[in-house]
């Protein structure tokens, strides 16, 4: 199996819970939830900050209604409440001690009559891959960085601070990013343990942004950032009904982010609307000395990225849908040629392309990239991080020698292939690079230029499947992660619907930095269908 066609089908597979088998999940979508569950919905119903978007909380503090204080008492609660007990998430790896002196802070700011902008007072969960310099740990969820506490602030982090939001805590994630071993489950860390998917608690949250995506589908937090390399933020937004936006790499800084791939990684937003996707690219975007990539995106970003949201935004816009996602047996076939439809009511044209024919043979390229890529960068970012983990080969070490709570379930052979390779200037690493990262930039290019689109859609991916920590994640459906991360280009996923009571997302992919414009169709296409529904934590279902 291909990294590539890993990289899909684990953001698909199933996740571990302590309270059902560790190797299968029931399959009767028509039995209901327990009556735990049922008490959860309501209790959930009740909740004073249910679906809030960054608006609705704007509007309640200067109203006075709340402050940003009571706001982070509020997601500091409901973490305790759904996270912690209840469903047991297993989302949040742990919340940040100085969230209520940040948020008196910023009280105290907006009193004297200081906004710092459309974030100000927002509480925000971070990826437990991005360095914060507080007392919260950096640790990507291994073990081998237990205890380490970032020295600095990862840019964005820097540039969510200076926005006025409030960093919440640190999200679970699939260790290593999902770049550990070939049979890894998602979602599941061995700091942290294995999330759940809120809609159905024996069904992964995919990943390997596996707590960002529960966590802000849930409303345990206003927003969420994930990373991805390829399809960890668009696929568990798509499995927890979210808006998930993976930028143009060098949008967004990767400085003080754990890494895989300096070609493929970003980090980005995960919420429950575009607007607040939109709110949160234009306020961490900025070029940055320390990411030189950043220099590219230098009079190409946009202080204020809710400009282009229009709900008209599909009239008069063509657009392609990937023709392999019209075929097969998916559930989430239906819910495309529906979404479609609606496409189409809003004005848009649509026609059939095929753009995974063209980058499917790209696949093992990709993976070589990143085997090389994954050495070169953990290796410099572990040398100055001050961990008690110095170089990638001390963590294969590390895990070995604590293999009962390190791999109690899959092991690391992608961490030691990858410790074996040479470096950059091998020639197999520059080949790959050239044929899967140029390659997907060409066959992107042509079919839009071609076919004169303004964006391309397909199905994010299938259903979340079960967990499965014994066999590892399971495959199969369709997926589209792969074109825009390969060549680099934005992605964005909004929910289209649900099958059996499971969210998928339809993506919407662009060309590099055209973020404004896929933020257009994707609001209007979200405006127009209201497939967002927040989740219910159903119980596992009874066969």
């Amino acid at each position: 199996m291909n990294r590539r066609i890993f990289l899909r089908n684990g953001s698909l597979a199933g996740l571990a819970l302590s309270t059902v088998s560790l190797s299968a999940c029931s399959t009767s979508p028509e039995k209901p939830a327990s009556a735990g569950a049922a008490d959860t919905t309501a209790a959930d119903a009740a909740f004073e900050l249910h679906e809030a978007s960054v608006a609705d909380l704007q509007e309640k503090m200067k109203s006075g209604q709340l402050t940003a204080r009571r706001i982070t008492e509020l997601y500091l609660q409901r973490i305790e409440q759904l996270d912690k007990a209840g469903p047991r998430l297993n989302a949040v790896l742990e919340t940040n001690p100085d969230a209520l002196q940040l948020a008196d802070q910023l009280d105290e700011e907006r009193k004297n009559g200081k906004l710092r902008g459309p974030l100000h007072g927002i509480p925000v969960l971070v990826k437990d891959n991005v360095d914060t310099a507080d007392q919260q740990q950096t640790t990507a969820g291994s073990l081998a960085l237990a205890g380490h506490k970032a020295r600095q602030d990862a840019f964005i982090v820097q540039k969510l601070r200076a926005a006025g939001a409030i960093v919440l805590g640190k999200t679970n994630l699939s260790e290593w990013a999902n770049f550990r071993s070939t049979r890894s489950t998602s979602g599941w860390s061995s700091r942290g343990g294995q999330t759940k998917n809120p809609y159905i608690l024996d069904r992964t949250p995919s990943g390997s942004s596996s707590g960002s995506g529960a966590a802000a589908a849930a409303n345990l937090c206003a927003l969420a950032i994930g990373t991805e390399t390829d399809g960890s933020i668009v696929s568990p937004a798509s499995c927890c009904g979210l808006v998930g936006l993976k930028p143009t790499v060098g949008l967004w800084s990767r400085a003080g982010i754990i890494p895989i791939s300096a070609t493929q990684d970003t980090a980005g937003p995960m919420t429950r609307t575009v607007r607040d996707a939109a709110l949160l690219l234009g306020a961490l975007a900025g070029e940055d000395a320390q990411d030189a990539v950043t220099k590219e995106s230098t009079g190409r970003i946009q202080a204020d990225y809710t400009k282009f949201l229009d709900a008209n935004g599909l009239k008069g816009k063509r657009l392609g849908v990937e023709k392999n996602h019209l075929k097969g047996s998916s559930d989430a076939i239906p819910l495309l040629k529906a979404a479609l439809e609606v496409l189409k009511a809003q004005g848009a044209t649509v026609v059939e392309v095929e753009v995974e024919k063209q980058t499917d043979p790209l696949g093992e390229a990709e993976y070589d990239v990143l085997l090389y890529e994954f050495k070169d960068g953990v290796n410099k970012y572990l040398a100055t991080a001050g961990a008690s983990v110095k170089t990638l080969t001390d963590v294969i070490r590390f895990n070995v020698e604590n293999k009962p709570k390190a791999m109690p379930f899959f092991q690391q052979e992608i961490l030691e292939t990858s410790d074996k390779l040479e470096g950059l200037s091998s020639s197999k690493y520059q080949e790959a690079l050239r044929k899967s990262h140029d390659g997907a930039k060409a066959a992107l290019d042509s079919v839009l230029r071609k076919e004169k689109l303004d964006g391309i859609v397909a199905i994010t991916n299938a259903p979340a499947r079960c967990i499965d920590l014994i066999n590892g994640d399971s495959g199969g459906g369709p997926g589209f992660s792969s074109p825009a991360a390969m060549a680099g280009y934005p992605h964005i996923t909004v929910p289209m619907g649900q099958v059996h009571g499971l969210p998928v997302g339809l993506s919407f992919v662009g060309g590099a930095y055209q973020e404004g414009p896929l933020l257009a169709l994707a609001y209007a296409y979200e405006q127009a269908s209201k497939k967002r529904v927040a989740p219910e934590f159903k119980a596992p279902f009874v066969g």
